[in-house]
Order: C-alpha cells, then sequence, then structure tokens
C-alpha cells in the first residue's frame, strides 16, 4: 500500500499500520523543521510527537486538494510555534553594533555549507530564529507571521533584518577565523 490516498484514507479508518507507514514517510522531514525551532533534540522530539498527534486527529479534514506533506508542514510549524508561545516567547532587541558591521563578501559563503549555516540559524535568540524560519525558510509574509505570532508585521520585519545582521556578523567571525 504505497498510494498516498490510500494511506491518508487508512489513517482516517484509525488503521495503526497505516498511521505507523504514515509516520515513517514524513517524520524525517518534519523532524528537520522541528529542529530549526527548537532548541535542543529533546525539544523538537516532543514537537513532532505533538505535532503527529494532531496529524492523526485532524486528518479527516484533509481534502486532498494541494501537497500532504504541505499540509502536514503547516501543523508542524504551528505546533513549534505553539511550544515556543509556551516558554514566554519575548520579541526583544538585543544590543548590537550592526550598522557598523562590515559587508560581507562572497567567498565567506563559498565555505559554509548547509549544515554550518543551520548551526549559526539554531544560535540566534528565539524571536529572531522563528521570524526568519518563519520568512527565510517557509516562505510565509510578515503579515502572516504576525497574525500567527499576534504581533505586528513591522515586529516581524524588524526581527528578520536583526537576524540576518547577526548571521553576517556570524559568518564574517568565521571567515576570519578560517583565514
Amino acid at each position: 500500500m504505497t498510494d498516498e490516498y490510500e494511506l491518508i484514507r487508512g489513517c482516517i479508518n484509525q488503521d495503526g499500520r497505516c498511521q505507523r507507514m504514515l509516520f515513517d514517510k514524513y517524520a524525517g522531514k518534519m523532524m528537520s523543521v522541528c529542529l530549526r525551532y527548537a532548541n535542543d533534540t529533546m525539544e523538537a522530539e516532543d514537537m513532532i510527537q505533538d505535532a503527529f498527534i494532531k496529524v492523526f486527529q485532524y486528518i479527516g479534514q484533509f481534502k486532498f486538494e494541494g501537497a500532504f506533506e504541505g499540509w502536514i508542514r503547516r501543523i508542524v510549524v504551528n505546533t513549534a510555534i505553539r511550544h515556543l508561545e509556551k516558554k514566554k516567547l519575548h520579541f526583544k532587541d538585543i544590543d548590537d553594533n550592526s550598522q557598523n558591521a562590515p559587508k560581507i563578501e562572497a567567498q565567506a559563503y563559498n565555505h559554509l555549507g548547509e549544515e554550518d549555516l543551520m548551526k549559526l540559524i539554531n544560535q540566534l535568540p528565539d524571536g529572531y530564529r522563528l521570524v526568519f524560519n518563519l520568512n527565510v525558510i517557509e516562505g510565509y509574509s510578515h503579515e502572516e507571521i504576525a497574525e500567527m505570532l499576534n504581533i505586528q508585521a513591522g515586529t516581524s520585519r524588524s526581527q528578520l533584518v536583526k537576524a540576518r545582521k547577526m548571521l553576517q556578523q556570524q559568518i564574517l567571525q568565521l571567515q576570519k577565523i578560517a583565514v
């Protein structure tokens, strides 16, 4: 039973074998999503577990329009956001002198792998990381992010600008170390 339609139908009928197959098919990709929002692996595991509980709880609401993976991803992202809200996530300014930071030359990016970049993103303060992930990686607009996080669109924009500046400074530091 590899047909996604049959798999979803089986999950709607609460077939444990189908639920296991669906989890096995999507858990790896969705765990990567959770790791971008979580502070550590244990927190990401909590997020993924809660997300799949919701997937199975609401799978009957999937309308077979659009990508099923996108539907799951939205649940995973929203679950991660709810976890972060429970931690009383605050969007605050961090003192930095990033206005004086030099521009990064293209060669700095040549030595930076995807895994290195993800580590840098994960080191961002929670608010910066959350907005960066939602906008840059997930593709949500600032208006959508504002609605999701109950903040102003301007707050989302400023958090993104500050996240990018902080990442630029981190990359520049890595370049100095590598040279």
